[in-house]
C-alpha cells in the first residue's frame, strides 16, 4: 500500500495546491490512500463545512487535525457528520468527534488512522502514549496497517512516540510545526517516521501567515489578526510504502511540489 500524507494545509492557497497538484502526484506514484492534516484549512485556523467538502472533492480520503480544529464556532455541529474527519483521540471523554477510523482502499485493503495531540508546550490532555496503546489495540483487531498523526510542538515528544510505537504501527507522522524535517526513516521495527511532514500553503510567509503580520505581533506583542499569505505556494508531505501482509513500512520519502504562479 502506498500512502500519501499531506502536511498541514493552510488557507485557500494550500487548498488550491491540493486541488492542482494532488491528481498528478497520485497518478505518478500509484498512491492508494491520501491523508491530510486540515486544521488550518479555513483562513489559516480551523475548518468549515464548505472547506471540508472542497477538500473531500479533491480526493482526500482521511483528514486529521489538532488543537486548531476547534477554532471555527460551528465545528461542534459538523464534526460528527464526517466519519473520516479526525480530532486527536486523547481529548477528554465526551468531546465531539472521533480520534481514529478504519478505511479501505479500492482493492479492499484496510488502513487504520489514529490522530493524537502532544502535551509539551500544549494543552494538558490525556497521555498520548497511553491513549495510543488503547486505540491501537482496538484498531489491530481489524487491520495491521496503521498510521499515526502526532500533532505536537516538541520534537522530543514526537521522536519518543515514534520509538514507543516502533513495530506496533506502520507509520508515525508529525504535524503542527509547519516545517518539513529531514529525519524521515524506517525504524528497526518497521515503523516509518518523520518529525514533521511540512506545510501546504504559502512559503513567502511565517508558517503560512503574512510576514508583516507575524513580525508586528513579535515586535509589539499586541494581538492582531493573522492573515494567510499567498506567494510561493507548495504542497509538502511524505510518501510511505507499506507491506500489505506485515503492516511494516518499506520506505518513506519526503515530497515537496511547487504550484506554478
Amino acid at each position: 500500500m502506498k500512502i500519501l500524507f499531506i502536511g498541514d494545509i493552510v488557507g485557500k492557497p494550500g487548498r488550491k495546491a491540493v486541488q492542482t497538484l494532488l491528481p498528478g502526484i497520485v497518478g505518478n506514484h500509484g498512491v492508494d490512500m491520501v491523508i491530510a492534516n486540515c486544521e488550518n484549512a479555513a483562513g489559516g485556523f480551523g475548518v468549515t463545512r464548505k472547506v471540508l467538502d472542497e477538500l473531500y472533492e479533491s480526493e482526500i480520503d482521511v483528514m486529521t487535525s489538532g488543537n486548531h480544529i476547534w477554532d471555527k464556532k460551528d465545528i461542534d455541529d459538523l464534526i460528527d457528520d464526517y466519519e473520516t474527519l479526525l480530532r486527536p483521540a486523547n481529548y477528554p471523554a465526551g468531546t465531539p468527534g472521533r480520534g481514529s477510523v478504519i478505511v479501505q482502499t479500492s482493492s479492499g485493503i484496510s488502513l487504520g488512522v489514529l490522530n493524537l495531540e502532544g502535551r509539551v508546550f500544549m494543552k494538558p490532555l490525556d497521555c498520548p502514549f497511553r491513549v495510543a496503546e488503547r486505540e491501537i489495540d482496538a484498531l489491530k483487531e481489524k487491520t495491521d496497517i496503521i498510521l499515526v498523526d502526532i500533532h505536537a510542538e516538541a520534537t522530543s515528544e514526537k521522536e519518543a512516540l515514534g520509538w514507543f510505537l516502533d513495530g506496533r504501527v506502520s507509520a508515525v507522522v508529525g504535524t503542527h510545526t509547519h516545517v518539513q524535517t529531514a529525519d524521515e526513516r524506517v525504524l528497526p521495527g518497521g515503523t516509518a517516521y518523520i518529525t514533521d511532514a511540512g506545510m501546504t500553503g504559502s512559503f513567502d510567509s511565517v508558517l503560512g501567515i503574512k510576514k508583516e503580520v507575524a513580525l508586528d505581533r513579535f515586535l509589539t506583542l499586541l494581538p492582531n489578526r493573522y492573515d494567510v499569505a499567498k506567494g510561493d505556494v507548495r504542497m509538502q508531505g511524505v510518501l510511505i510504502d507499506i507491506d500489505n501482509t506485515t503492516g511494516k513500512s518499506l520506505s518513506i520519502e519526503r515530497l515537496s511540489a511547487a504550484l506554478e504562479s
